[in-house]
């Protein structure tokens, strides 16, 4: 019987959203599916049917099944036209740039959250709830709310949950952040959830062939005659062409085809010269950086430096460092020891103990 408020679960077609609904329904929660429909199939290419895509059409058709079965409404929403400009836009101006960006976190912010809540207001929704292995956290003396790491450490994804704000936060429930990855397939188990065994999505749901050099060329008009052939530099010096310097990532050494009798990584991406600059491995590391789009959930905005701990990409392990505020909102990081391959347009994120602080984009990296 359905006792609690009424919840709307973005359901992929994976296990953890269909385990996320069914212990909600358990839980008695007026429980809605919707799966979002993220992107045009035939705008993307590669393998538009890939069951392992979070947004493929098995996924739907997956995320139906389990919403029949658990008795529960479930509907496709086209977010096609708000996913193009904040995420498939910026994930190609970002690369056009010189960046190395990260579509999910804007995904999860604007799309994922945002426009979902939007929507479930429009039919009496207070939460939206996700199959994500976080918990949230709040202070009732503050008001505020953060993300906090799951249980499971090996799936946990706070770190993809930096940018939600507080008025998200506040509407968010995580029914997995008690338990384990293998937990939750015994929870589908038990239930008699169809997807229990299905494999999990790792590539970018627009891209599910995983070839974002592909993508990039179909979607930008004559895009290989404007940046094949540019320079690959080391020390100043010309040693070779690049293919292109969108296809290139920091820390990069395979597929350089440079010959300089010794290891070289790519080390910069000047796309305003379209120039590939390589150096030494110890070239790649740094102890500072600037942020802008910075997002705090556990504190306000500091006006004092603030200790913390540091990721900078997500299976980078958090290391200790000073947040210096910036009078323009960014945040100038300062590692208390050296990072290898900090890159443009990565996230950093910001813990204390399991607790997410904040986080934002990488600007530019100083030394």
């Amino acid at each position: 019987m359905k006792t609690k408020d009424r919840v709307v679960v973005g359901m992929s077609g994976g296990v953890d959203s269909s385990v996320a609904a069914a212990l909600l329904v358990e839980q008695g929660y007026d429980v809605v599916g919707i799966t979002i429909k993220t992107y045009n199939y035939e705008e993307v290419g590669g393998n538009a049917a890939n069951d392992s895509s979070c947004c493929s059409l098995d996924g739907i058709n997956d995320a139906r099944t389990v919403c029949a079965d658990l008795g529960i409404p479930h509907y496709v929403l086209d977010f096609s036209r708000p996913f193009r400009q904040h995420v498939i836009d910026m994930f190609v101006d970002e690369y056009l740039g010189g960046n190395t960006p990260n579509p999910c976190v804007i995904c999860n912010r604007k799309i994922k959250w945002e426009e979902l809540i939007r929507k479930g207001r429009s039919i009496g929704a207070r939460y939206v709830a996700m199959g994500h292995y976080a918990r949230v956290r709040h202070d009732p003396d503050t008001g505020r709310y953060w993300i906090a790491r799951g249980n499971d450490a090996v799936k946990d994804q706070s770190y993809a949950l930096w940018a939600l704000t507080q008025e998200s936060l506040a509407h968010t429930l995580f029914p997995l952040a008690d338990i384990s990855k293998n937990e939750a397939r015994a929870v589908a188990d038990r239930l008699g959830v169809h997807t229990a065994r299905k494999k999990e999505s790792y590539e970018i749901c627009f891209i599910p062939d995983n070839d974002y050099a592909r993508f990039l060329r179909e979607t930008v008009p004559g895009l290989d005659d404007r940046i094949r052939g540019g320079d690959v530099l080391l020390e100043g010096r010309k040693i070779g062409e690049h293919d292109g310097y969108p296809f290139y990532t920091i820390g990069q050494r395979r597929g350089l085809r440079v010959a300089v009798g010794e290891p070289v990584f790519v080390t910069e991406i000047n796309a305003g010269e379209n120039v590939i600059i390589v150096g030494r491995k110890e070239d790649l590391r740094s102890r500072r950086f600037r942020v802008h789009e910075v997002n705090m959930q556990k504190y306000p905005f500091p006006d004092v430096p603030m200790r913390i701990d540091a990721k900078i990409r997500y299976k980078d392990p958090a290391a200790a460092a000073t947040l210096h505020p910036q009078p323009d909102g960014g945040v100038l990081v300062e590692l208390d020891e050296a990072k290898h391959a900090i890159t443009r347009g990565q996230s950093t994120v910001w813990y204390e103990g399991d607790d997410v602080v904040g986080g934002g984009i990488i600007e530019e990296v100083l030394d």
